[in-house]
Formats: structure tokens, sequence, C-alpha cells
């Protein structure tokens, strides 16, 4: 799964023979019906029998074989489930999840078929586990083989989860609905009764009844026959072994295009019709990726077909069901008119994801969910290292530094969490889908794939899909594959990797010494937070110095030392010098080292092209001789150097390691700069500042920044034309400056964006302008009473998600409070004219506005319980609507004005992880204006005489 954007040749046939159905798995149409009269069995004196969140693991599902009739008019589902299950312990209850579906019927069979009680079985429910127990009169023996029979039913669901409506506008008005589901990561459990959890693999048999002029999809290829005049059933293949999360179908009146990869395997994108023209760059992207990934894993896709579908309604960015992967329109559709590169970037990136899944979590799924990093982490690095081979052009490699920097300020505040961390109820196990398990995932495989190198990588992670395909792995698998280590009886077979022994002769040597990966990664992904290596120049040697990073906590403070006690990482260190071509390695594992550099070095570079997830900070004048160094020849460095001195200079500055002015000395040279990566980096701490500063009563400091910003940037601004010309780079530094520019009112700046945009009115419409200063246009057209309503029109009809998304933008820049959706007459909690998917992205814009960012707070307080019901505690969206409309605020009153609402919610708040993260950002504000706002406010002085 991704979140919503705020931006091989041979399968091994040993490992497929698991994965078939299994031969005793016939399907029951409905089972033998119960003689009649007979009674029901009493529940009277039947208590729930178990008492934990989690499953008994002594009954296994083999197969299910599922039948769903979903009526779209009605909005309401019925089915019937039939699951063989393999019972391991002598019992009389059978346990599984269920939530919101009413039960009707239910009844245990035996391998022949028969009714093991003449009367109804008896189901207990237990809602806060979402589980519900069926009792046998007759004991289940351990050994044996039964099939468990449900019916069921429900109304679709509203929201975002599970089995739930969905609803689109064509262009003539009228209104469509769909139904699709999401299940990942605990909601199968509201569309079919089911062992939902992951460790539950099993075989799925879907059929699904529908109406002629709709279709279905699900995850196997499909065989349709007539029930009766008008309708239909659809009969899917059985499936691979899979988890429940991944499980998927819609019923919809979607079109398609369709293409082949090279080997054979059938691959379609499906959309609402009128957006069928949009679908073929993600058909072009995702038989590349296809054909990609089973080279590089050298895992053929087990699947004969795989779709991706685009839906209307859809609260995360996309989602992995095996062989139907589900999107955000934004996600999956492309309109050359309308889409920016950067928009092209992320469909590609999205898709990237999504496919890699297929085999890290779909073929090899984590254990539990407090590995879903195993999962989303691999994906996440994934998109890079996929995009980068099929479409080089794309630059995605640029991008890879912003992901690890999203890491660290995450990572740096007290109220993060490892990698791998416990989570057991639904609300935390949503909160796992975060920052940590993707983006900190993906820089510490990025690490681990530069420490090893990228063939040792790649080896050990094909033998890693390989040993647990159609199986659940832990974080210890991993480590295992990437250090070919086993078991003896696993070399014994001979397929996956050497005996202990072998593996001594083929360790890795590093620094003289023999790796212990375990250990070593231990080190990333059992504790929280972020290594500062503080470096010291010594004559010929480098002293180093760990600590953990933390940007809330001075090392001044009194409870710094409490903060800093137990952590210690086994950091692989990489540095450059003046005096040598090479890139120097040294795995650091103690709290103080050294390394000899020579006396001839002038200077030294630590964490070469941030490479490892470390922040580095240059003691005792360091920081001098960086600043000097870019100044008079910054090309020694490569860009992403560059970029890590900038991204490092101006964190310490926040963790009160570094005076502002000398982080602010070192971006000076960016006069000289060309490279779009470091000065968007530098770039973007000042309008980091400004936008912290517009919110605050300092209109002399506003104004003398903005004026700073700019002088500063004058000559990059002037640069830049009003078209969709040159380079990717240099196409998203044309949409970053211009947008700066005309926020600030630059004068020419607003001038040629106001011409752009009468020439659009003019058109009515129909003129395309440049997709890179588009949204830069709108934004400067919805300032004045003409424009805005022009542009809520155009969003009202567009079919296209990227442009819309660039409306949308524009309209909550809008100066006029009363003109800011959702708080003013044309916003909506239930999706009239803003979809209720796109609600927490609007929230957040009109927060950055700083004649929005009280009212977007004020709604988020007032309507807390609805957002709540519509998004779910734990999801993407309420995380986002918590850190984002109160990362702004930067006043000790402001940080009690939050604390004193998440007190008032405290039985929500206790159960997230993002209230404290919203805390730490505000108190981190606090203290960096304390800190740091007289000496913003001097520097500025001084530049500006």
């Amino acid at each position: 799964m991704v979140s919503a954007r705020l931006l091989v040749l041979s399968l091994f046939s040993a490992s497929l023979v698991g994965s078939q159905p299994t031969e005793s798995s016939q399907q029951v149409s409905s089972p033998p019906a119960h003689p009649a009269g007979e009674p029901s069995l009493s529940i009277d004196n039947l208590s729930f029998p178990w008492s934990r969140l989690r499953l008994p693991k002594y009954i296994i599902p083999l197969h299910y074989h599922l039948l769903l009739h979903p009526n779209l008019t009605s909005l309401s589902f019925t089915g019937s489930v039939q699951i063989q299950i393999d019972v391991q312990n002598n019992t009389n209850w059978v346990v599984l999840h269920s939530k919101g579906l009413q039960i009707s019927k239910a009844t245990i069979l035996d391998q022949n078929l028969a009714h093991l009680s003449e009367q109804v079985l008896p189901v207990l429910h237990n809602p806060s586990h979402e589980q519900i127990g069926i009792f046998s009169p007759r004991v289940l023996s351990s050994g044996q083989k039964y099939f468990l029979y449900i019916e069921f039913g429900a109304e679709l669901a509203e929201g975002f989860y599970g089995f739930y409506k969905s609803t689109y506008r064509t262009s003539t008005g009228e209104t469509r609905t769909l139904a699709s589901t999401h299940f990942e990561p605990t909601s199968a459990r509201m569309a079919f009764p089911c062992f939902d959890e992951p460790s539950f693999k099993a075989n799925f048999s879907v059929r699904i009844r529908r109406r002629p002029e709709y279709i279905s999809l699900s995850n196997m290829p499909i065989k349709t026959v007539e029930v009766s005049g008008d309708l239909l059933e659809d009969q899917f293949a059985p499936s691979v072994q899979m988890s429940t999360y991944l499980v998927a179908f819609v019923i919809c009146d979607f079109k398609s295009v369709t293409g082949t990869t090279s080997s054979g395997v059938q691959v379609s994108i499906y959309a609402a019709p009128e957006k069928w023209q949009q679908t073929h760059y993600a058909l072009e992207v995702a038989v590349k990726m296809l054909d990609f990934y089973e080279e590089f894993f050298n895992i053929r896709y087990p699947l004969p077909k795989q779709d991706l579908i685009a839906i209307p309604d859809f609260q995360s960015g996309a989602m992995e069901n095996w062989g139907l992967t589900t999107y955000r329109e934004t996600s999956l559709l492309y309109d050359p008119l309308t889409s920016s590169v950067s928009d092209k970037l992320w469909v590609t990136m999205v898709i990237g994801h999504e496919l890699a899944h297929q085999w890290f979590g779909n073929l090899v799924t984590m254990e539990w969910w407090n590995d879903i990093w195993l999962n989303e982490g691999f994906a996440r690095y994934m998109e890079y290292i996929s995009v980068e081979a099929t479409y080089p052009d794309l630059k995605v490699e640029e991008y890879l530094l912003h992901t690890c920097f999203a890491a660290v300020g995450h990572d740096s505040l007290n109220s993060s969490r490892p990698i791998s961390s416990p989570a057991e109820n639904p609300t935390q196990i949503k909160e796992m889908f975060d920052t940590v398990s993707y983006d900190k995932g993906a820089c510490v495989l990025h690490m681990l794939r530069h420490f090893l190198t990228d063939e040792v990588f790649q080896r050990g992670i094909v033998r890693y899909l390989r040993k647990y395909s159609y199986k659940n792995a832990h974080n210890q698998d991993l480590w295992d594959s990437l250090a070919n280590t086993c078991s003896e009886e696993d070399f014994i077979s001979g397929k996956h990797c050497y005996s202990s022994s072998q593996a001594s002769k083929n360790a890795y040597l590093f620094a003289g010494e023999h790796l212990n990966l375990t250990a070593m990664m231990n080190t990333w992904t059992l504790q929280k937070g972020i290594p500062l290596v503080t470096v010291t120049r010594k004559g010929a040697r480098l002293l180093l110095r760990q600590d953990r990073f933390l940007r809330t906590v001075l090392p001044s403070d009194p409870q710094w030392s409490t903060l800093q006690k137990g952590f210690l990482w086994h950091i692989p260190l990489t540095y450059k010098t003046d005096s040598s071509s090479i890139i120097h390695r040294h795995l650091m594992t103690s709290p103080t080292d050294s390394i000899h550099i020579g006396e001839e070095a002038s200077w030294v570079k630590v964490n070469s092209d941030m490479t490892g997830y470390y922040m580095v900070h240059y003691e005792d004048g360091g920081w001098d001789v960086m600043t000097k160094l870019l100044r008079e020849n910054h090309t020694a460095l490569s860009y992403k150097d560059r970029t890590h001195l900038i991204h490092n200079a101006f964190q310490l500055v926040t963790a009160g390691h570094l005076p502002l002015n000398k982080a602010l000395d070192l971006i000076g040279y960016l006069l000289l700069e060309t490279h779009t990566v470091p000065l968007l980096q530098g770039l973007g701490y000042l309008e980091a500042f400004y936008h912290l500063v517009e919110k605050r009563d300092e209109s002399v400091l506003t104004h003398n920044l903005g004026a700073y910003i700019l002088r500063f940037f004058r000559a990059v601004i002037d640069q830049q034309t009003w078209s969709d010309s040159g380079t990717v780079s240099e196409r998203r530094l044309r949409t970053e400056v211009l947008s700066l520019a005309c926020h600030l009112d630059d004068p020419p700046c607003v001038k040629r964006a106001r011409q752009h945009f009468s020439d659009w009115l003019q058109s009515n419409g129909t003129l395309n302008l440049p997709t890179d200063v588009a949204e830069t246009v709108y934004s400067v057209g919805a300032q004045d009473d003409h424009g805005w309503p022009s542009l809520l029109h155009t969003y009202k009809i567009s079919l296209s998600e990227a442009q819309k998304h660039k409306i949308l933008y524009a309209l909550t820049s809008s100066k006029d409070t009363k003109m800011l959706p959702p708080c003013g007459k044309h916003g909506g909690m239930y999706g009239l004219v803003i979809r209720s998917q796109d609600l927490s992205t609007l929230i957040l814009m009109v927060a950055r506005n700083p004649k929005g960012h009280y009212l977007a707070w004020d709604f988020v307080k007032k309507n807390w319980d609805t957002l709540v019901q519509k998004f779910q505690l734990g999801s993407f969206c309420i995380r986002n609507i918590i850190i984002g409309t109160t990362s702004q605020f930067s006043s000790p009153e402001e940080l009690t004005e939050v604390q004193s609402f998440f007190e008032s919610i405290k039985e929500q708040a206790s159960q997230l992880r993002a209230t404290q993260i919203a805390l730490d950002n505000v108190l981190k504000n606090v203290r960096w204006v304390q800190r740091n706002l007289e000496t913003l406010r001097k520097w500025l002085n001084e530049q500006m005489q």
C-alpha cells in the first residue's frame, strides 16, 4: 500500500506446488439442508470462548469458497463462504473474524459434507475484538479437516474500508455507483467472515453475481455463466495461497486497455469510461515494471493477469491486492494535457511500488503487522530502483534524499518508534503504515545495499523471496538470507543457502572483521531514532562520537542524558577527503571511535552521498571548513553531498548544535549552484522560515525575509520560462521557484501569471496551460472575485484529477477567508463538492494558508467525531490531519491549545502516536522561535544593508 500524496525468467516449480488448492477443497454451493423444524442450540449457557485479540493458532484455514451478490441499487450485499479448515487441537469452537456482518446461518460439515449437528449452530459475537465464535456440540478432532459454512449479509460500507460503495459523475451529470474493496490491514472481516491475520494464508475461489450492465473483477482470471436472464455469475479461478488482506473484488461499469508482458502476463488498466484515455501511460509503465521485476527478482510473476483499476473514492494512494491493484485516480491516470512532470513521476513510482509488492508482501508476507516494514520499506525502496531502471529520464534518484530527509524529520522526535514495533489492535496496526515503515525502512535498506554491495544485496533478497514464497517471514529471516546463513537442514535440501561453515567462508569482510549482520541491523530496526555522528579533526586523525539525534531536547536540558541512555548503533560510515579519490569505509560500533585520514587532507566529508542513515556534525570549526569549500570549489562534492550538508546544517540548528547564522552562511554559495536538488534544499529552508513567520505577528520580519529570498534567487527566478520545456530537473525547479516567487508577490511573476490566467479565462477553460506552472497561474487567478468562482466551476466539471488537484490548491490559497473551504460556503464534509477522500488534503491546504491555519484547526476540533467516523482512527487521513493542521503552530499559547484539545479527546488521543508527534512538532517550533528568531532578524538586517 502507498500513502496518498501531500507531496524471473524461471519460476522454481517446487514452490508453486504448495500454492495450489488442495484436492479435498471441493466446493459446496450450499450444504445439505437441516431437517425441517429442528430447533437451534441454545446459547444461554455459552460464553465467548476466546479472550485474546489474536486468533487461536490451532485452526488453520486452507481454502475459501466465497459467493457474493452485491446490489448497487439497495447498496447492500449478501453472501456465503465455505472455509475448509484444518483442526490441530480438539475443540468445540471455531473463532474467526467478522465485523458489521449479519450472520444468518452457520454450520460445520465433515470431510464427507455431512453436518456435525442436526441443529443450527449458535454464533456468539465479540464486537470489541471483531470476532465470532461458532459452537459445535460435537468435538472437532485434532488432525481432521472440516468445512465451515456461513451465510451473511451487510450494507455496503460508508467510507474507505471493507466492501464499500463509490460513485462518480459523468460529464452529463449522471451519478453512477460501483462497489470496491480495501482490506489492508484488518477489513476483510467487513466483507466476509474469515481468519483475518496475515499468517493465515489460504486459497480463495470467488464467485460474484451481477447484472449484465456491470463487470466484476477479482484477483484471478474470470469465467462467466448465466444464472437467469438478468443475472450473471462471474467465477474466478482459485487463487494462489495468500493472506486475506490481499483479496479484492470490484463491481463497476469501467472500460479498460490491455497489453501483455514479455512473459505472457495480461495487464489491464481500468477506469471510468470517460477517463479511459488517461490509462495508456499506466499500461506502458505496468508492462515495463512487471518485465523489470521478473528479471530483477529472477522469479516469474505467478498469476496469469494483473489488473490495475482507478477507484473514484480511495483513501490511500494505492493497494497491492494480488492480481488486482487498486489506485486513487491521481495515482494511476495520466493526462498529457493537464498532468505535470511531477504527476507523471508520481504515477510511475506508485505503480512501481504496488507491483514490487507482488513479490515483497504478496509472495512473501510478514508474519505479523509489527514487521510491516518488510512489505512497505522494500516497496518504497524498489520504487527508486525500478523507476531508475525503466525510466531513467525521470531522474528518480534525485528524490531518494528527500525520502530519507522525511524519515529523519520524524525519527528525530522522541515520539518516534522502532521500525519493528508491537501492534495488536486495528488502530495500532493502521498507525504502523507511517513514515518509519515506509521512508526509514527504505533508507535503512539503501544503507544496507551500499554496505553489502549491489550484487550481494540483490542475491540476498532473491534468496529471501525464493525461500519464503507463499509463506510468512520475520526480520531475522531477511538478515539470514542476506548473510547467506541457514540451518544444516536447509543446507542438506540444497535449495536456498549454504551451511553455516560455508557461510563463514563467504562472509563479507568489513574493516577486517567478520560481519554480524543481525547484530548490526537490530540496532536499526529494534531501537527508535537516528544517530548523530560528531566529527572532530585532530591532526591526522578524525575523532568520532555517536549520540541519539533529537530535535526537541537540547544537550543542556536536564532530560538529555536520560533520553540518550542505552542507544548505540552499528554505523557503516563512509567518508571522502580531498587527498583521495576513493570513498573510505569504517564500521563504528562503539560510542566513540577514531580513524586515520592523514595530515594532508584539508577537508573531510562524512556520509558520502548520504548513503548512510545518520546525521553528521562537524565540531570545532568544521562547518567553517565546509562553508569555505562550498564557496571556493563546490563541485568538489557531489550534488547529493552538497544537499546533505545543507540538510544537516539546518537540522543541527533546530537541535541546538549549530547557530542559525552558520547554516545561513553555508547556503550563501547557492549563487553558484546550478543543480536543482541542492538549490531547492536551500530555498526550501528559507521558504519554511517564511511560512512560519508569516503566521505570526511579525510583518517586518516577514517582509524582509521575502525580500531577501527574491533578491538572493533573482537570477534563478528570471531564468525560468513559463513553459513545459527542459529536463525533468529543470521543470521541477521551474514549478517550485515560480510558485514561491508569486506567493511572495514578486511583481514580474504575478504579472505573468495574471496574463496566463486571463488568457485561460477568455478561452472559457479550453486553453491548456503549461502543466509546470498551471498551479501557480490558478493560485494567482484565485485571488480575484471573478477568478475564484471560475476555478470552482472548472473543478466541478473537470475529468482530470491532476487538474483538479492544482485547482484545489489554488482555491485554498485565497486571502479571503470567506472563500476558504471547508470552512467557507463551498466546503462540505460529505463530498458534495469536495470528495471525502480529498478532505484531509483540503484541510492541510487551508492550514498552510496564513489566513486559514486557524480556520482549519477550528474545523478539525468542531468536526473531530465525524472525521474519525469517516476515516477511522489510526488511518493515513487522521494522522495527516492531526500533524498537518498543527505543524505551523510556534507559540507557547498554541502548544497549550493543542494539548488542551488532545486532553479533551483523551480516550482516542491516547491510542494514537500521531498526537504525540504533533505535540513534539509544535514544541520543536516553539523552541526554534525562542532560540533563532532574533538571530534571523539580525542576520537579515545585515544582509539587507
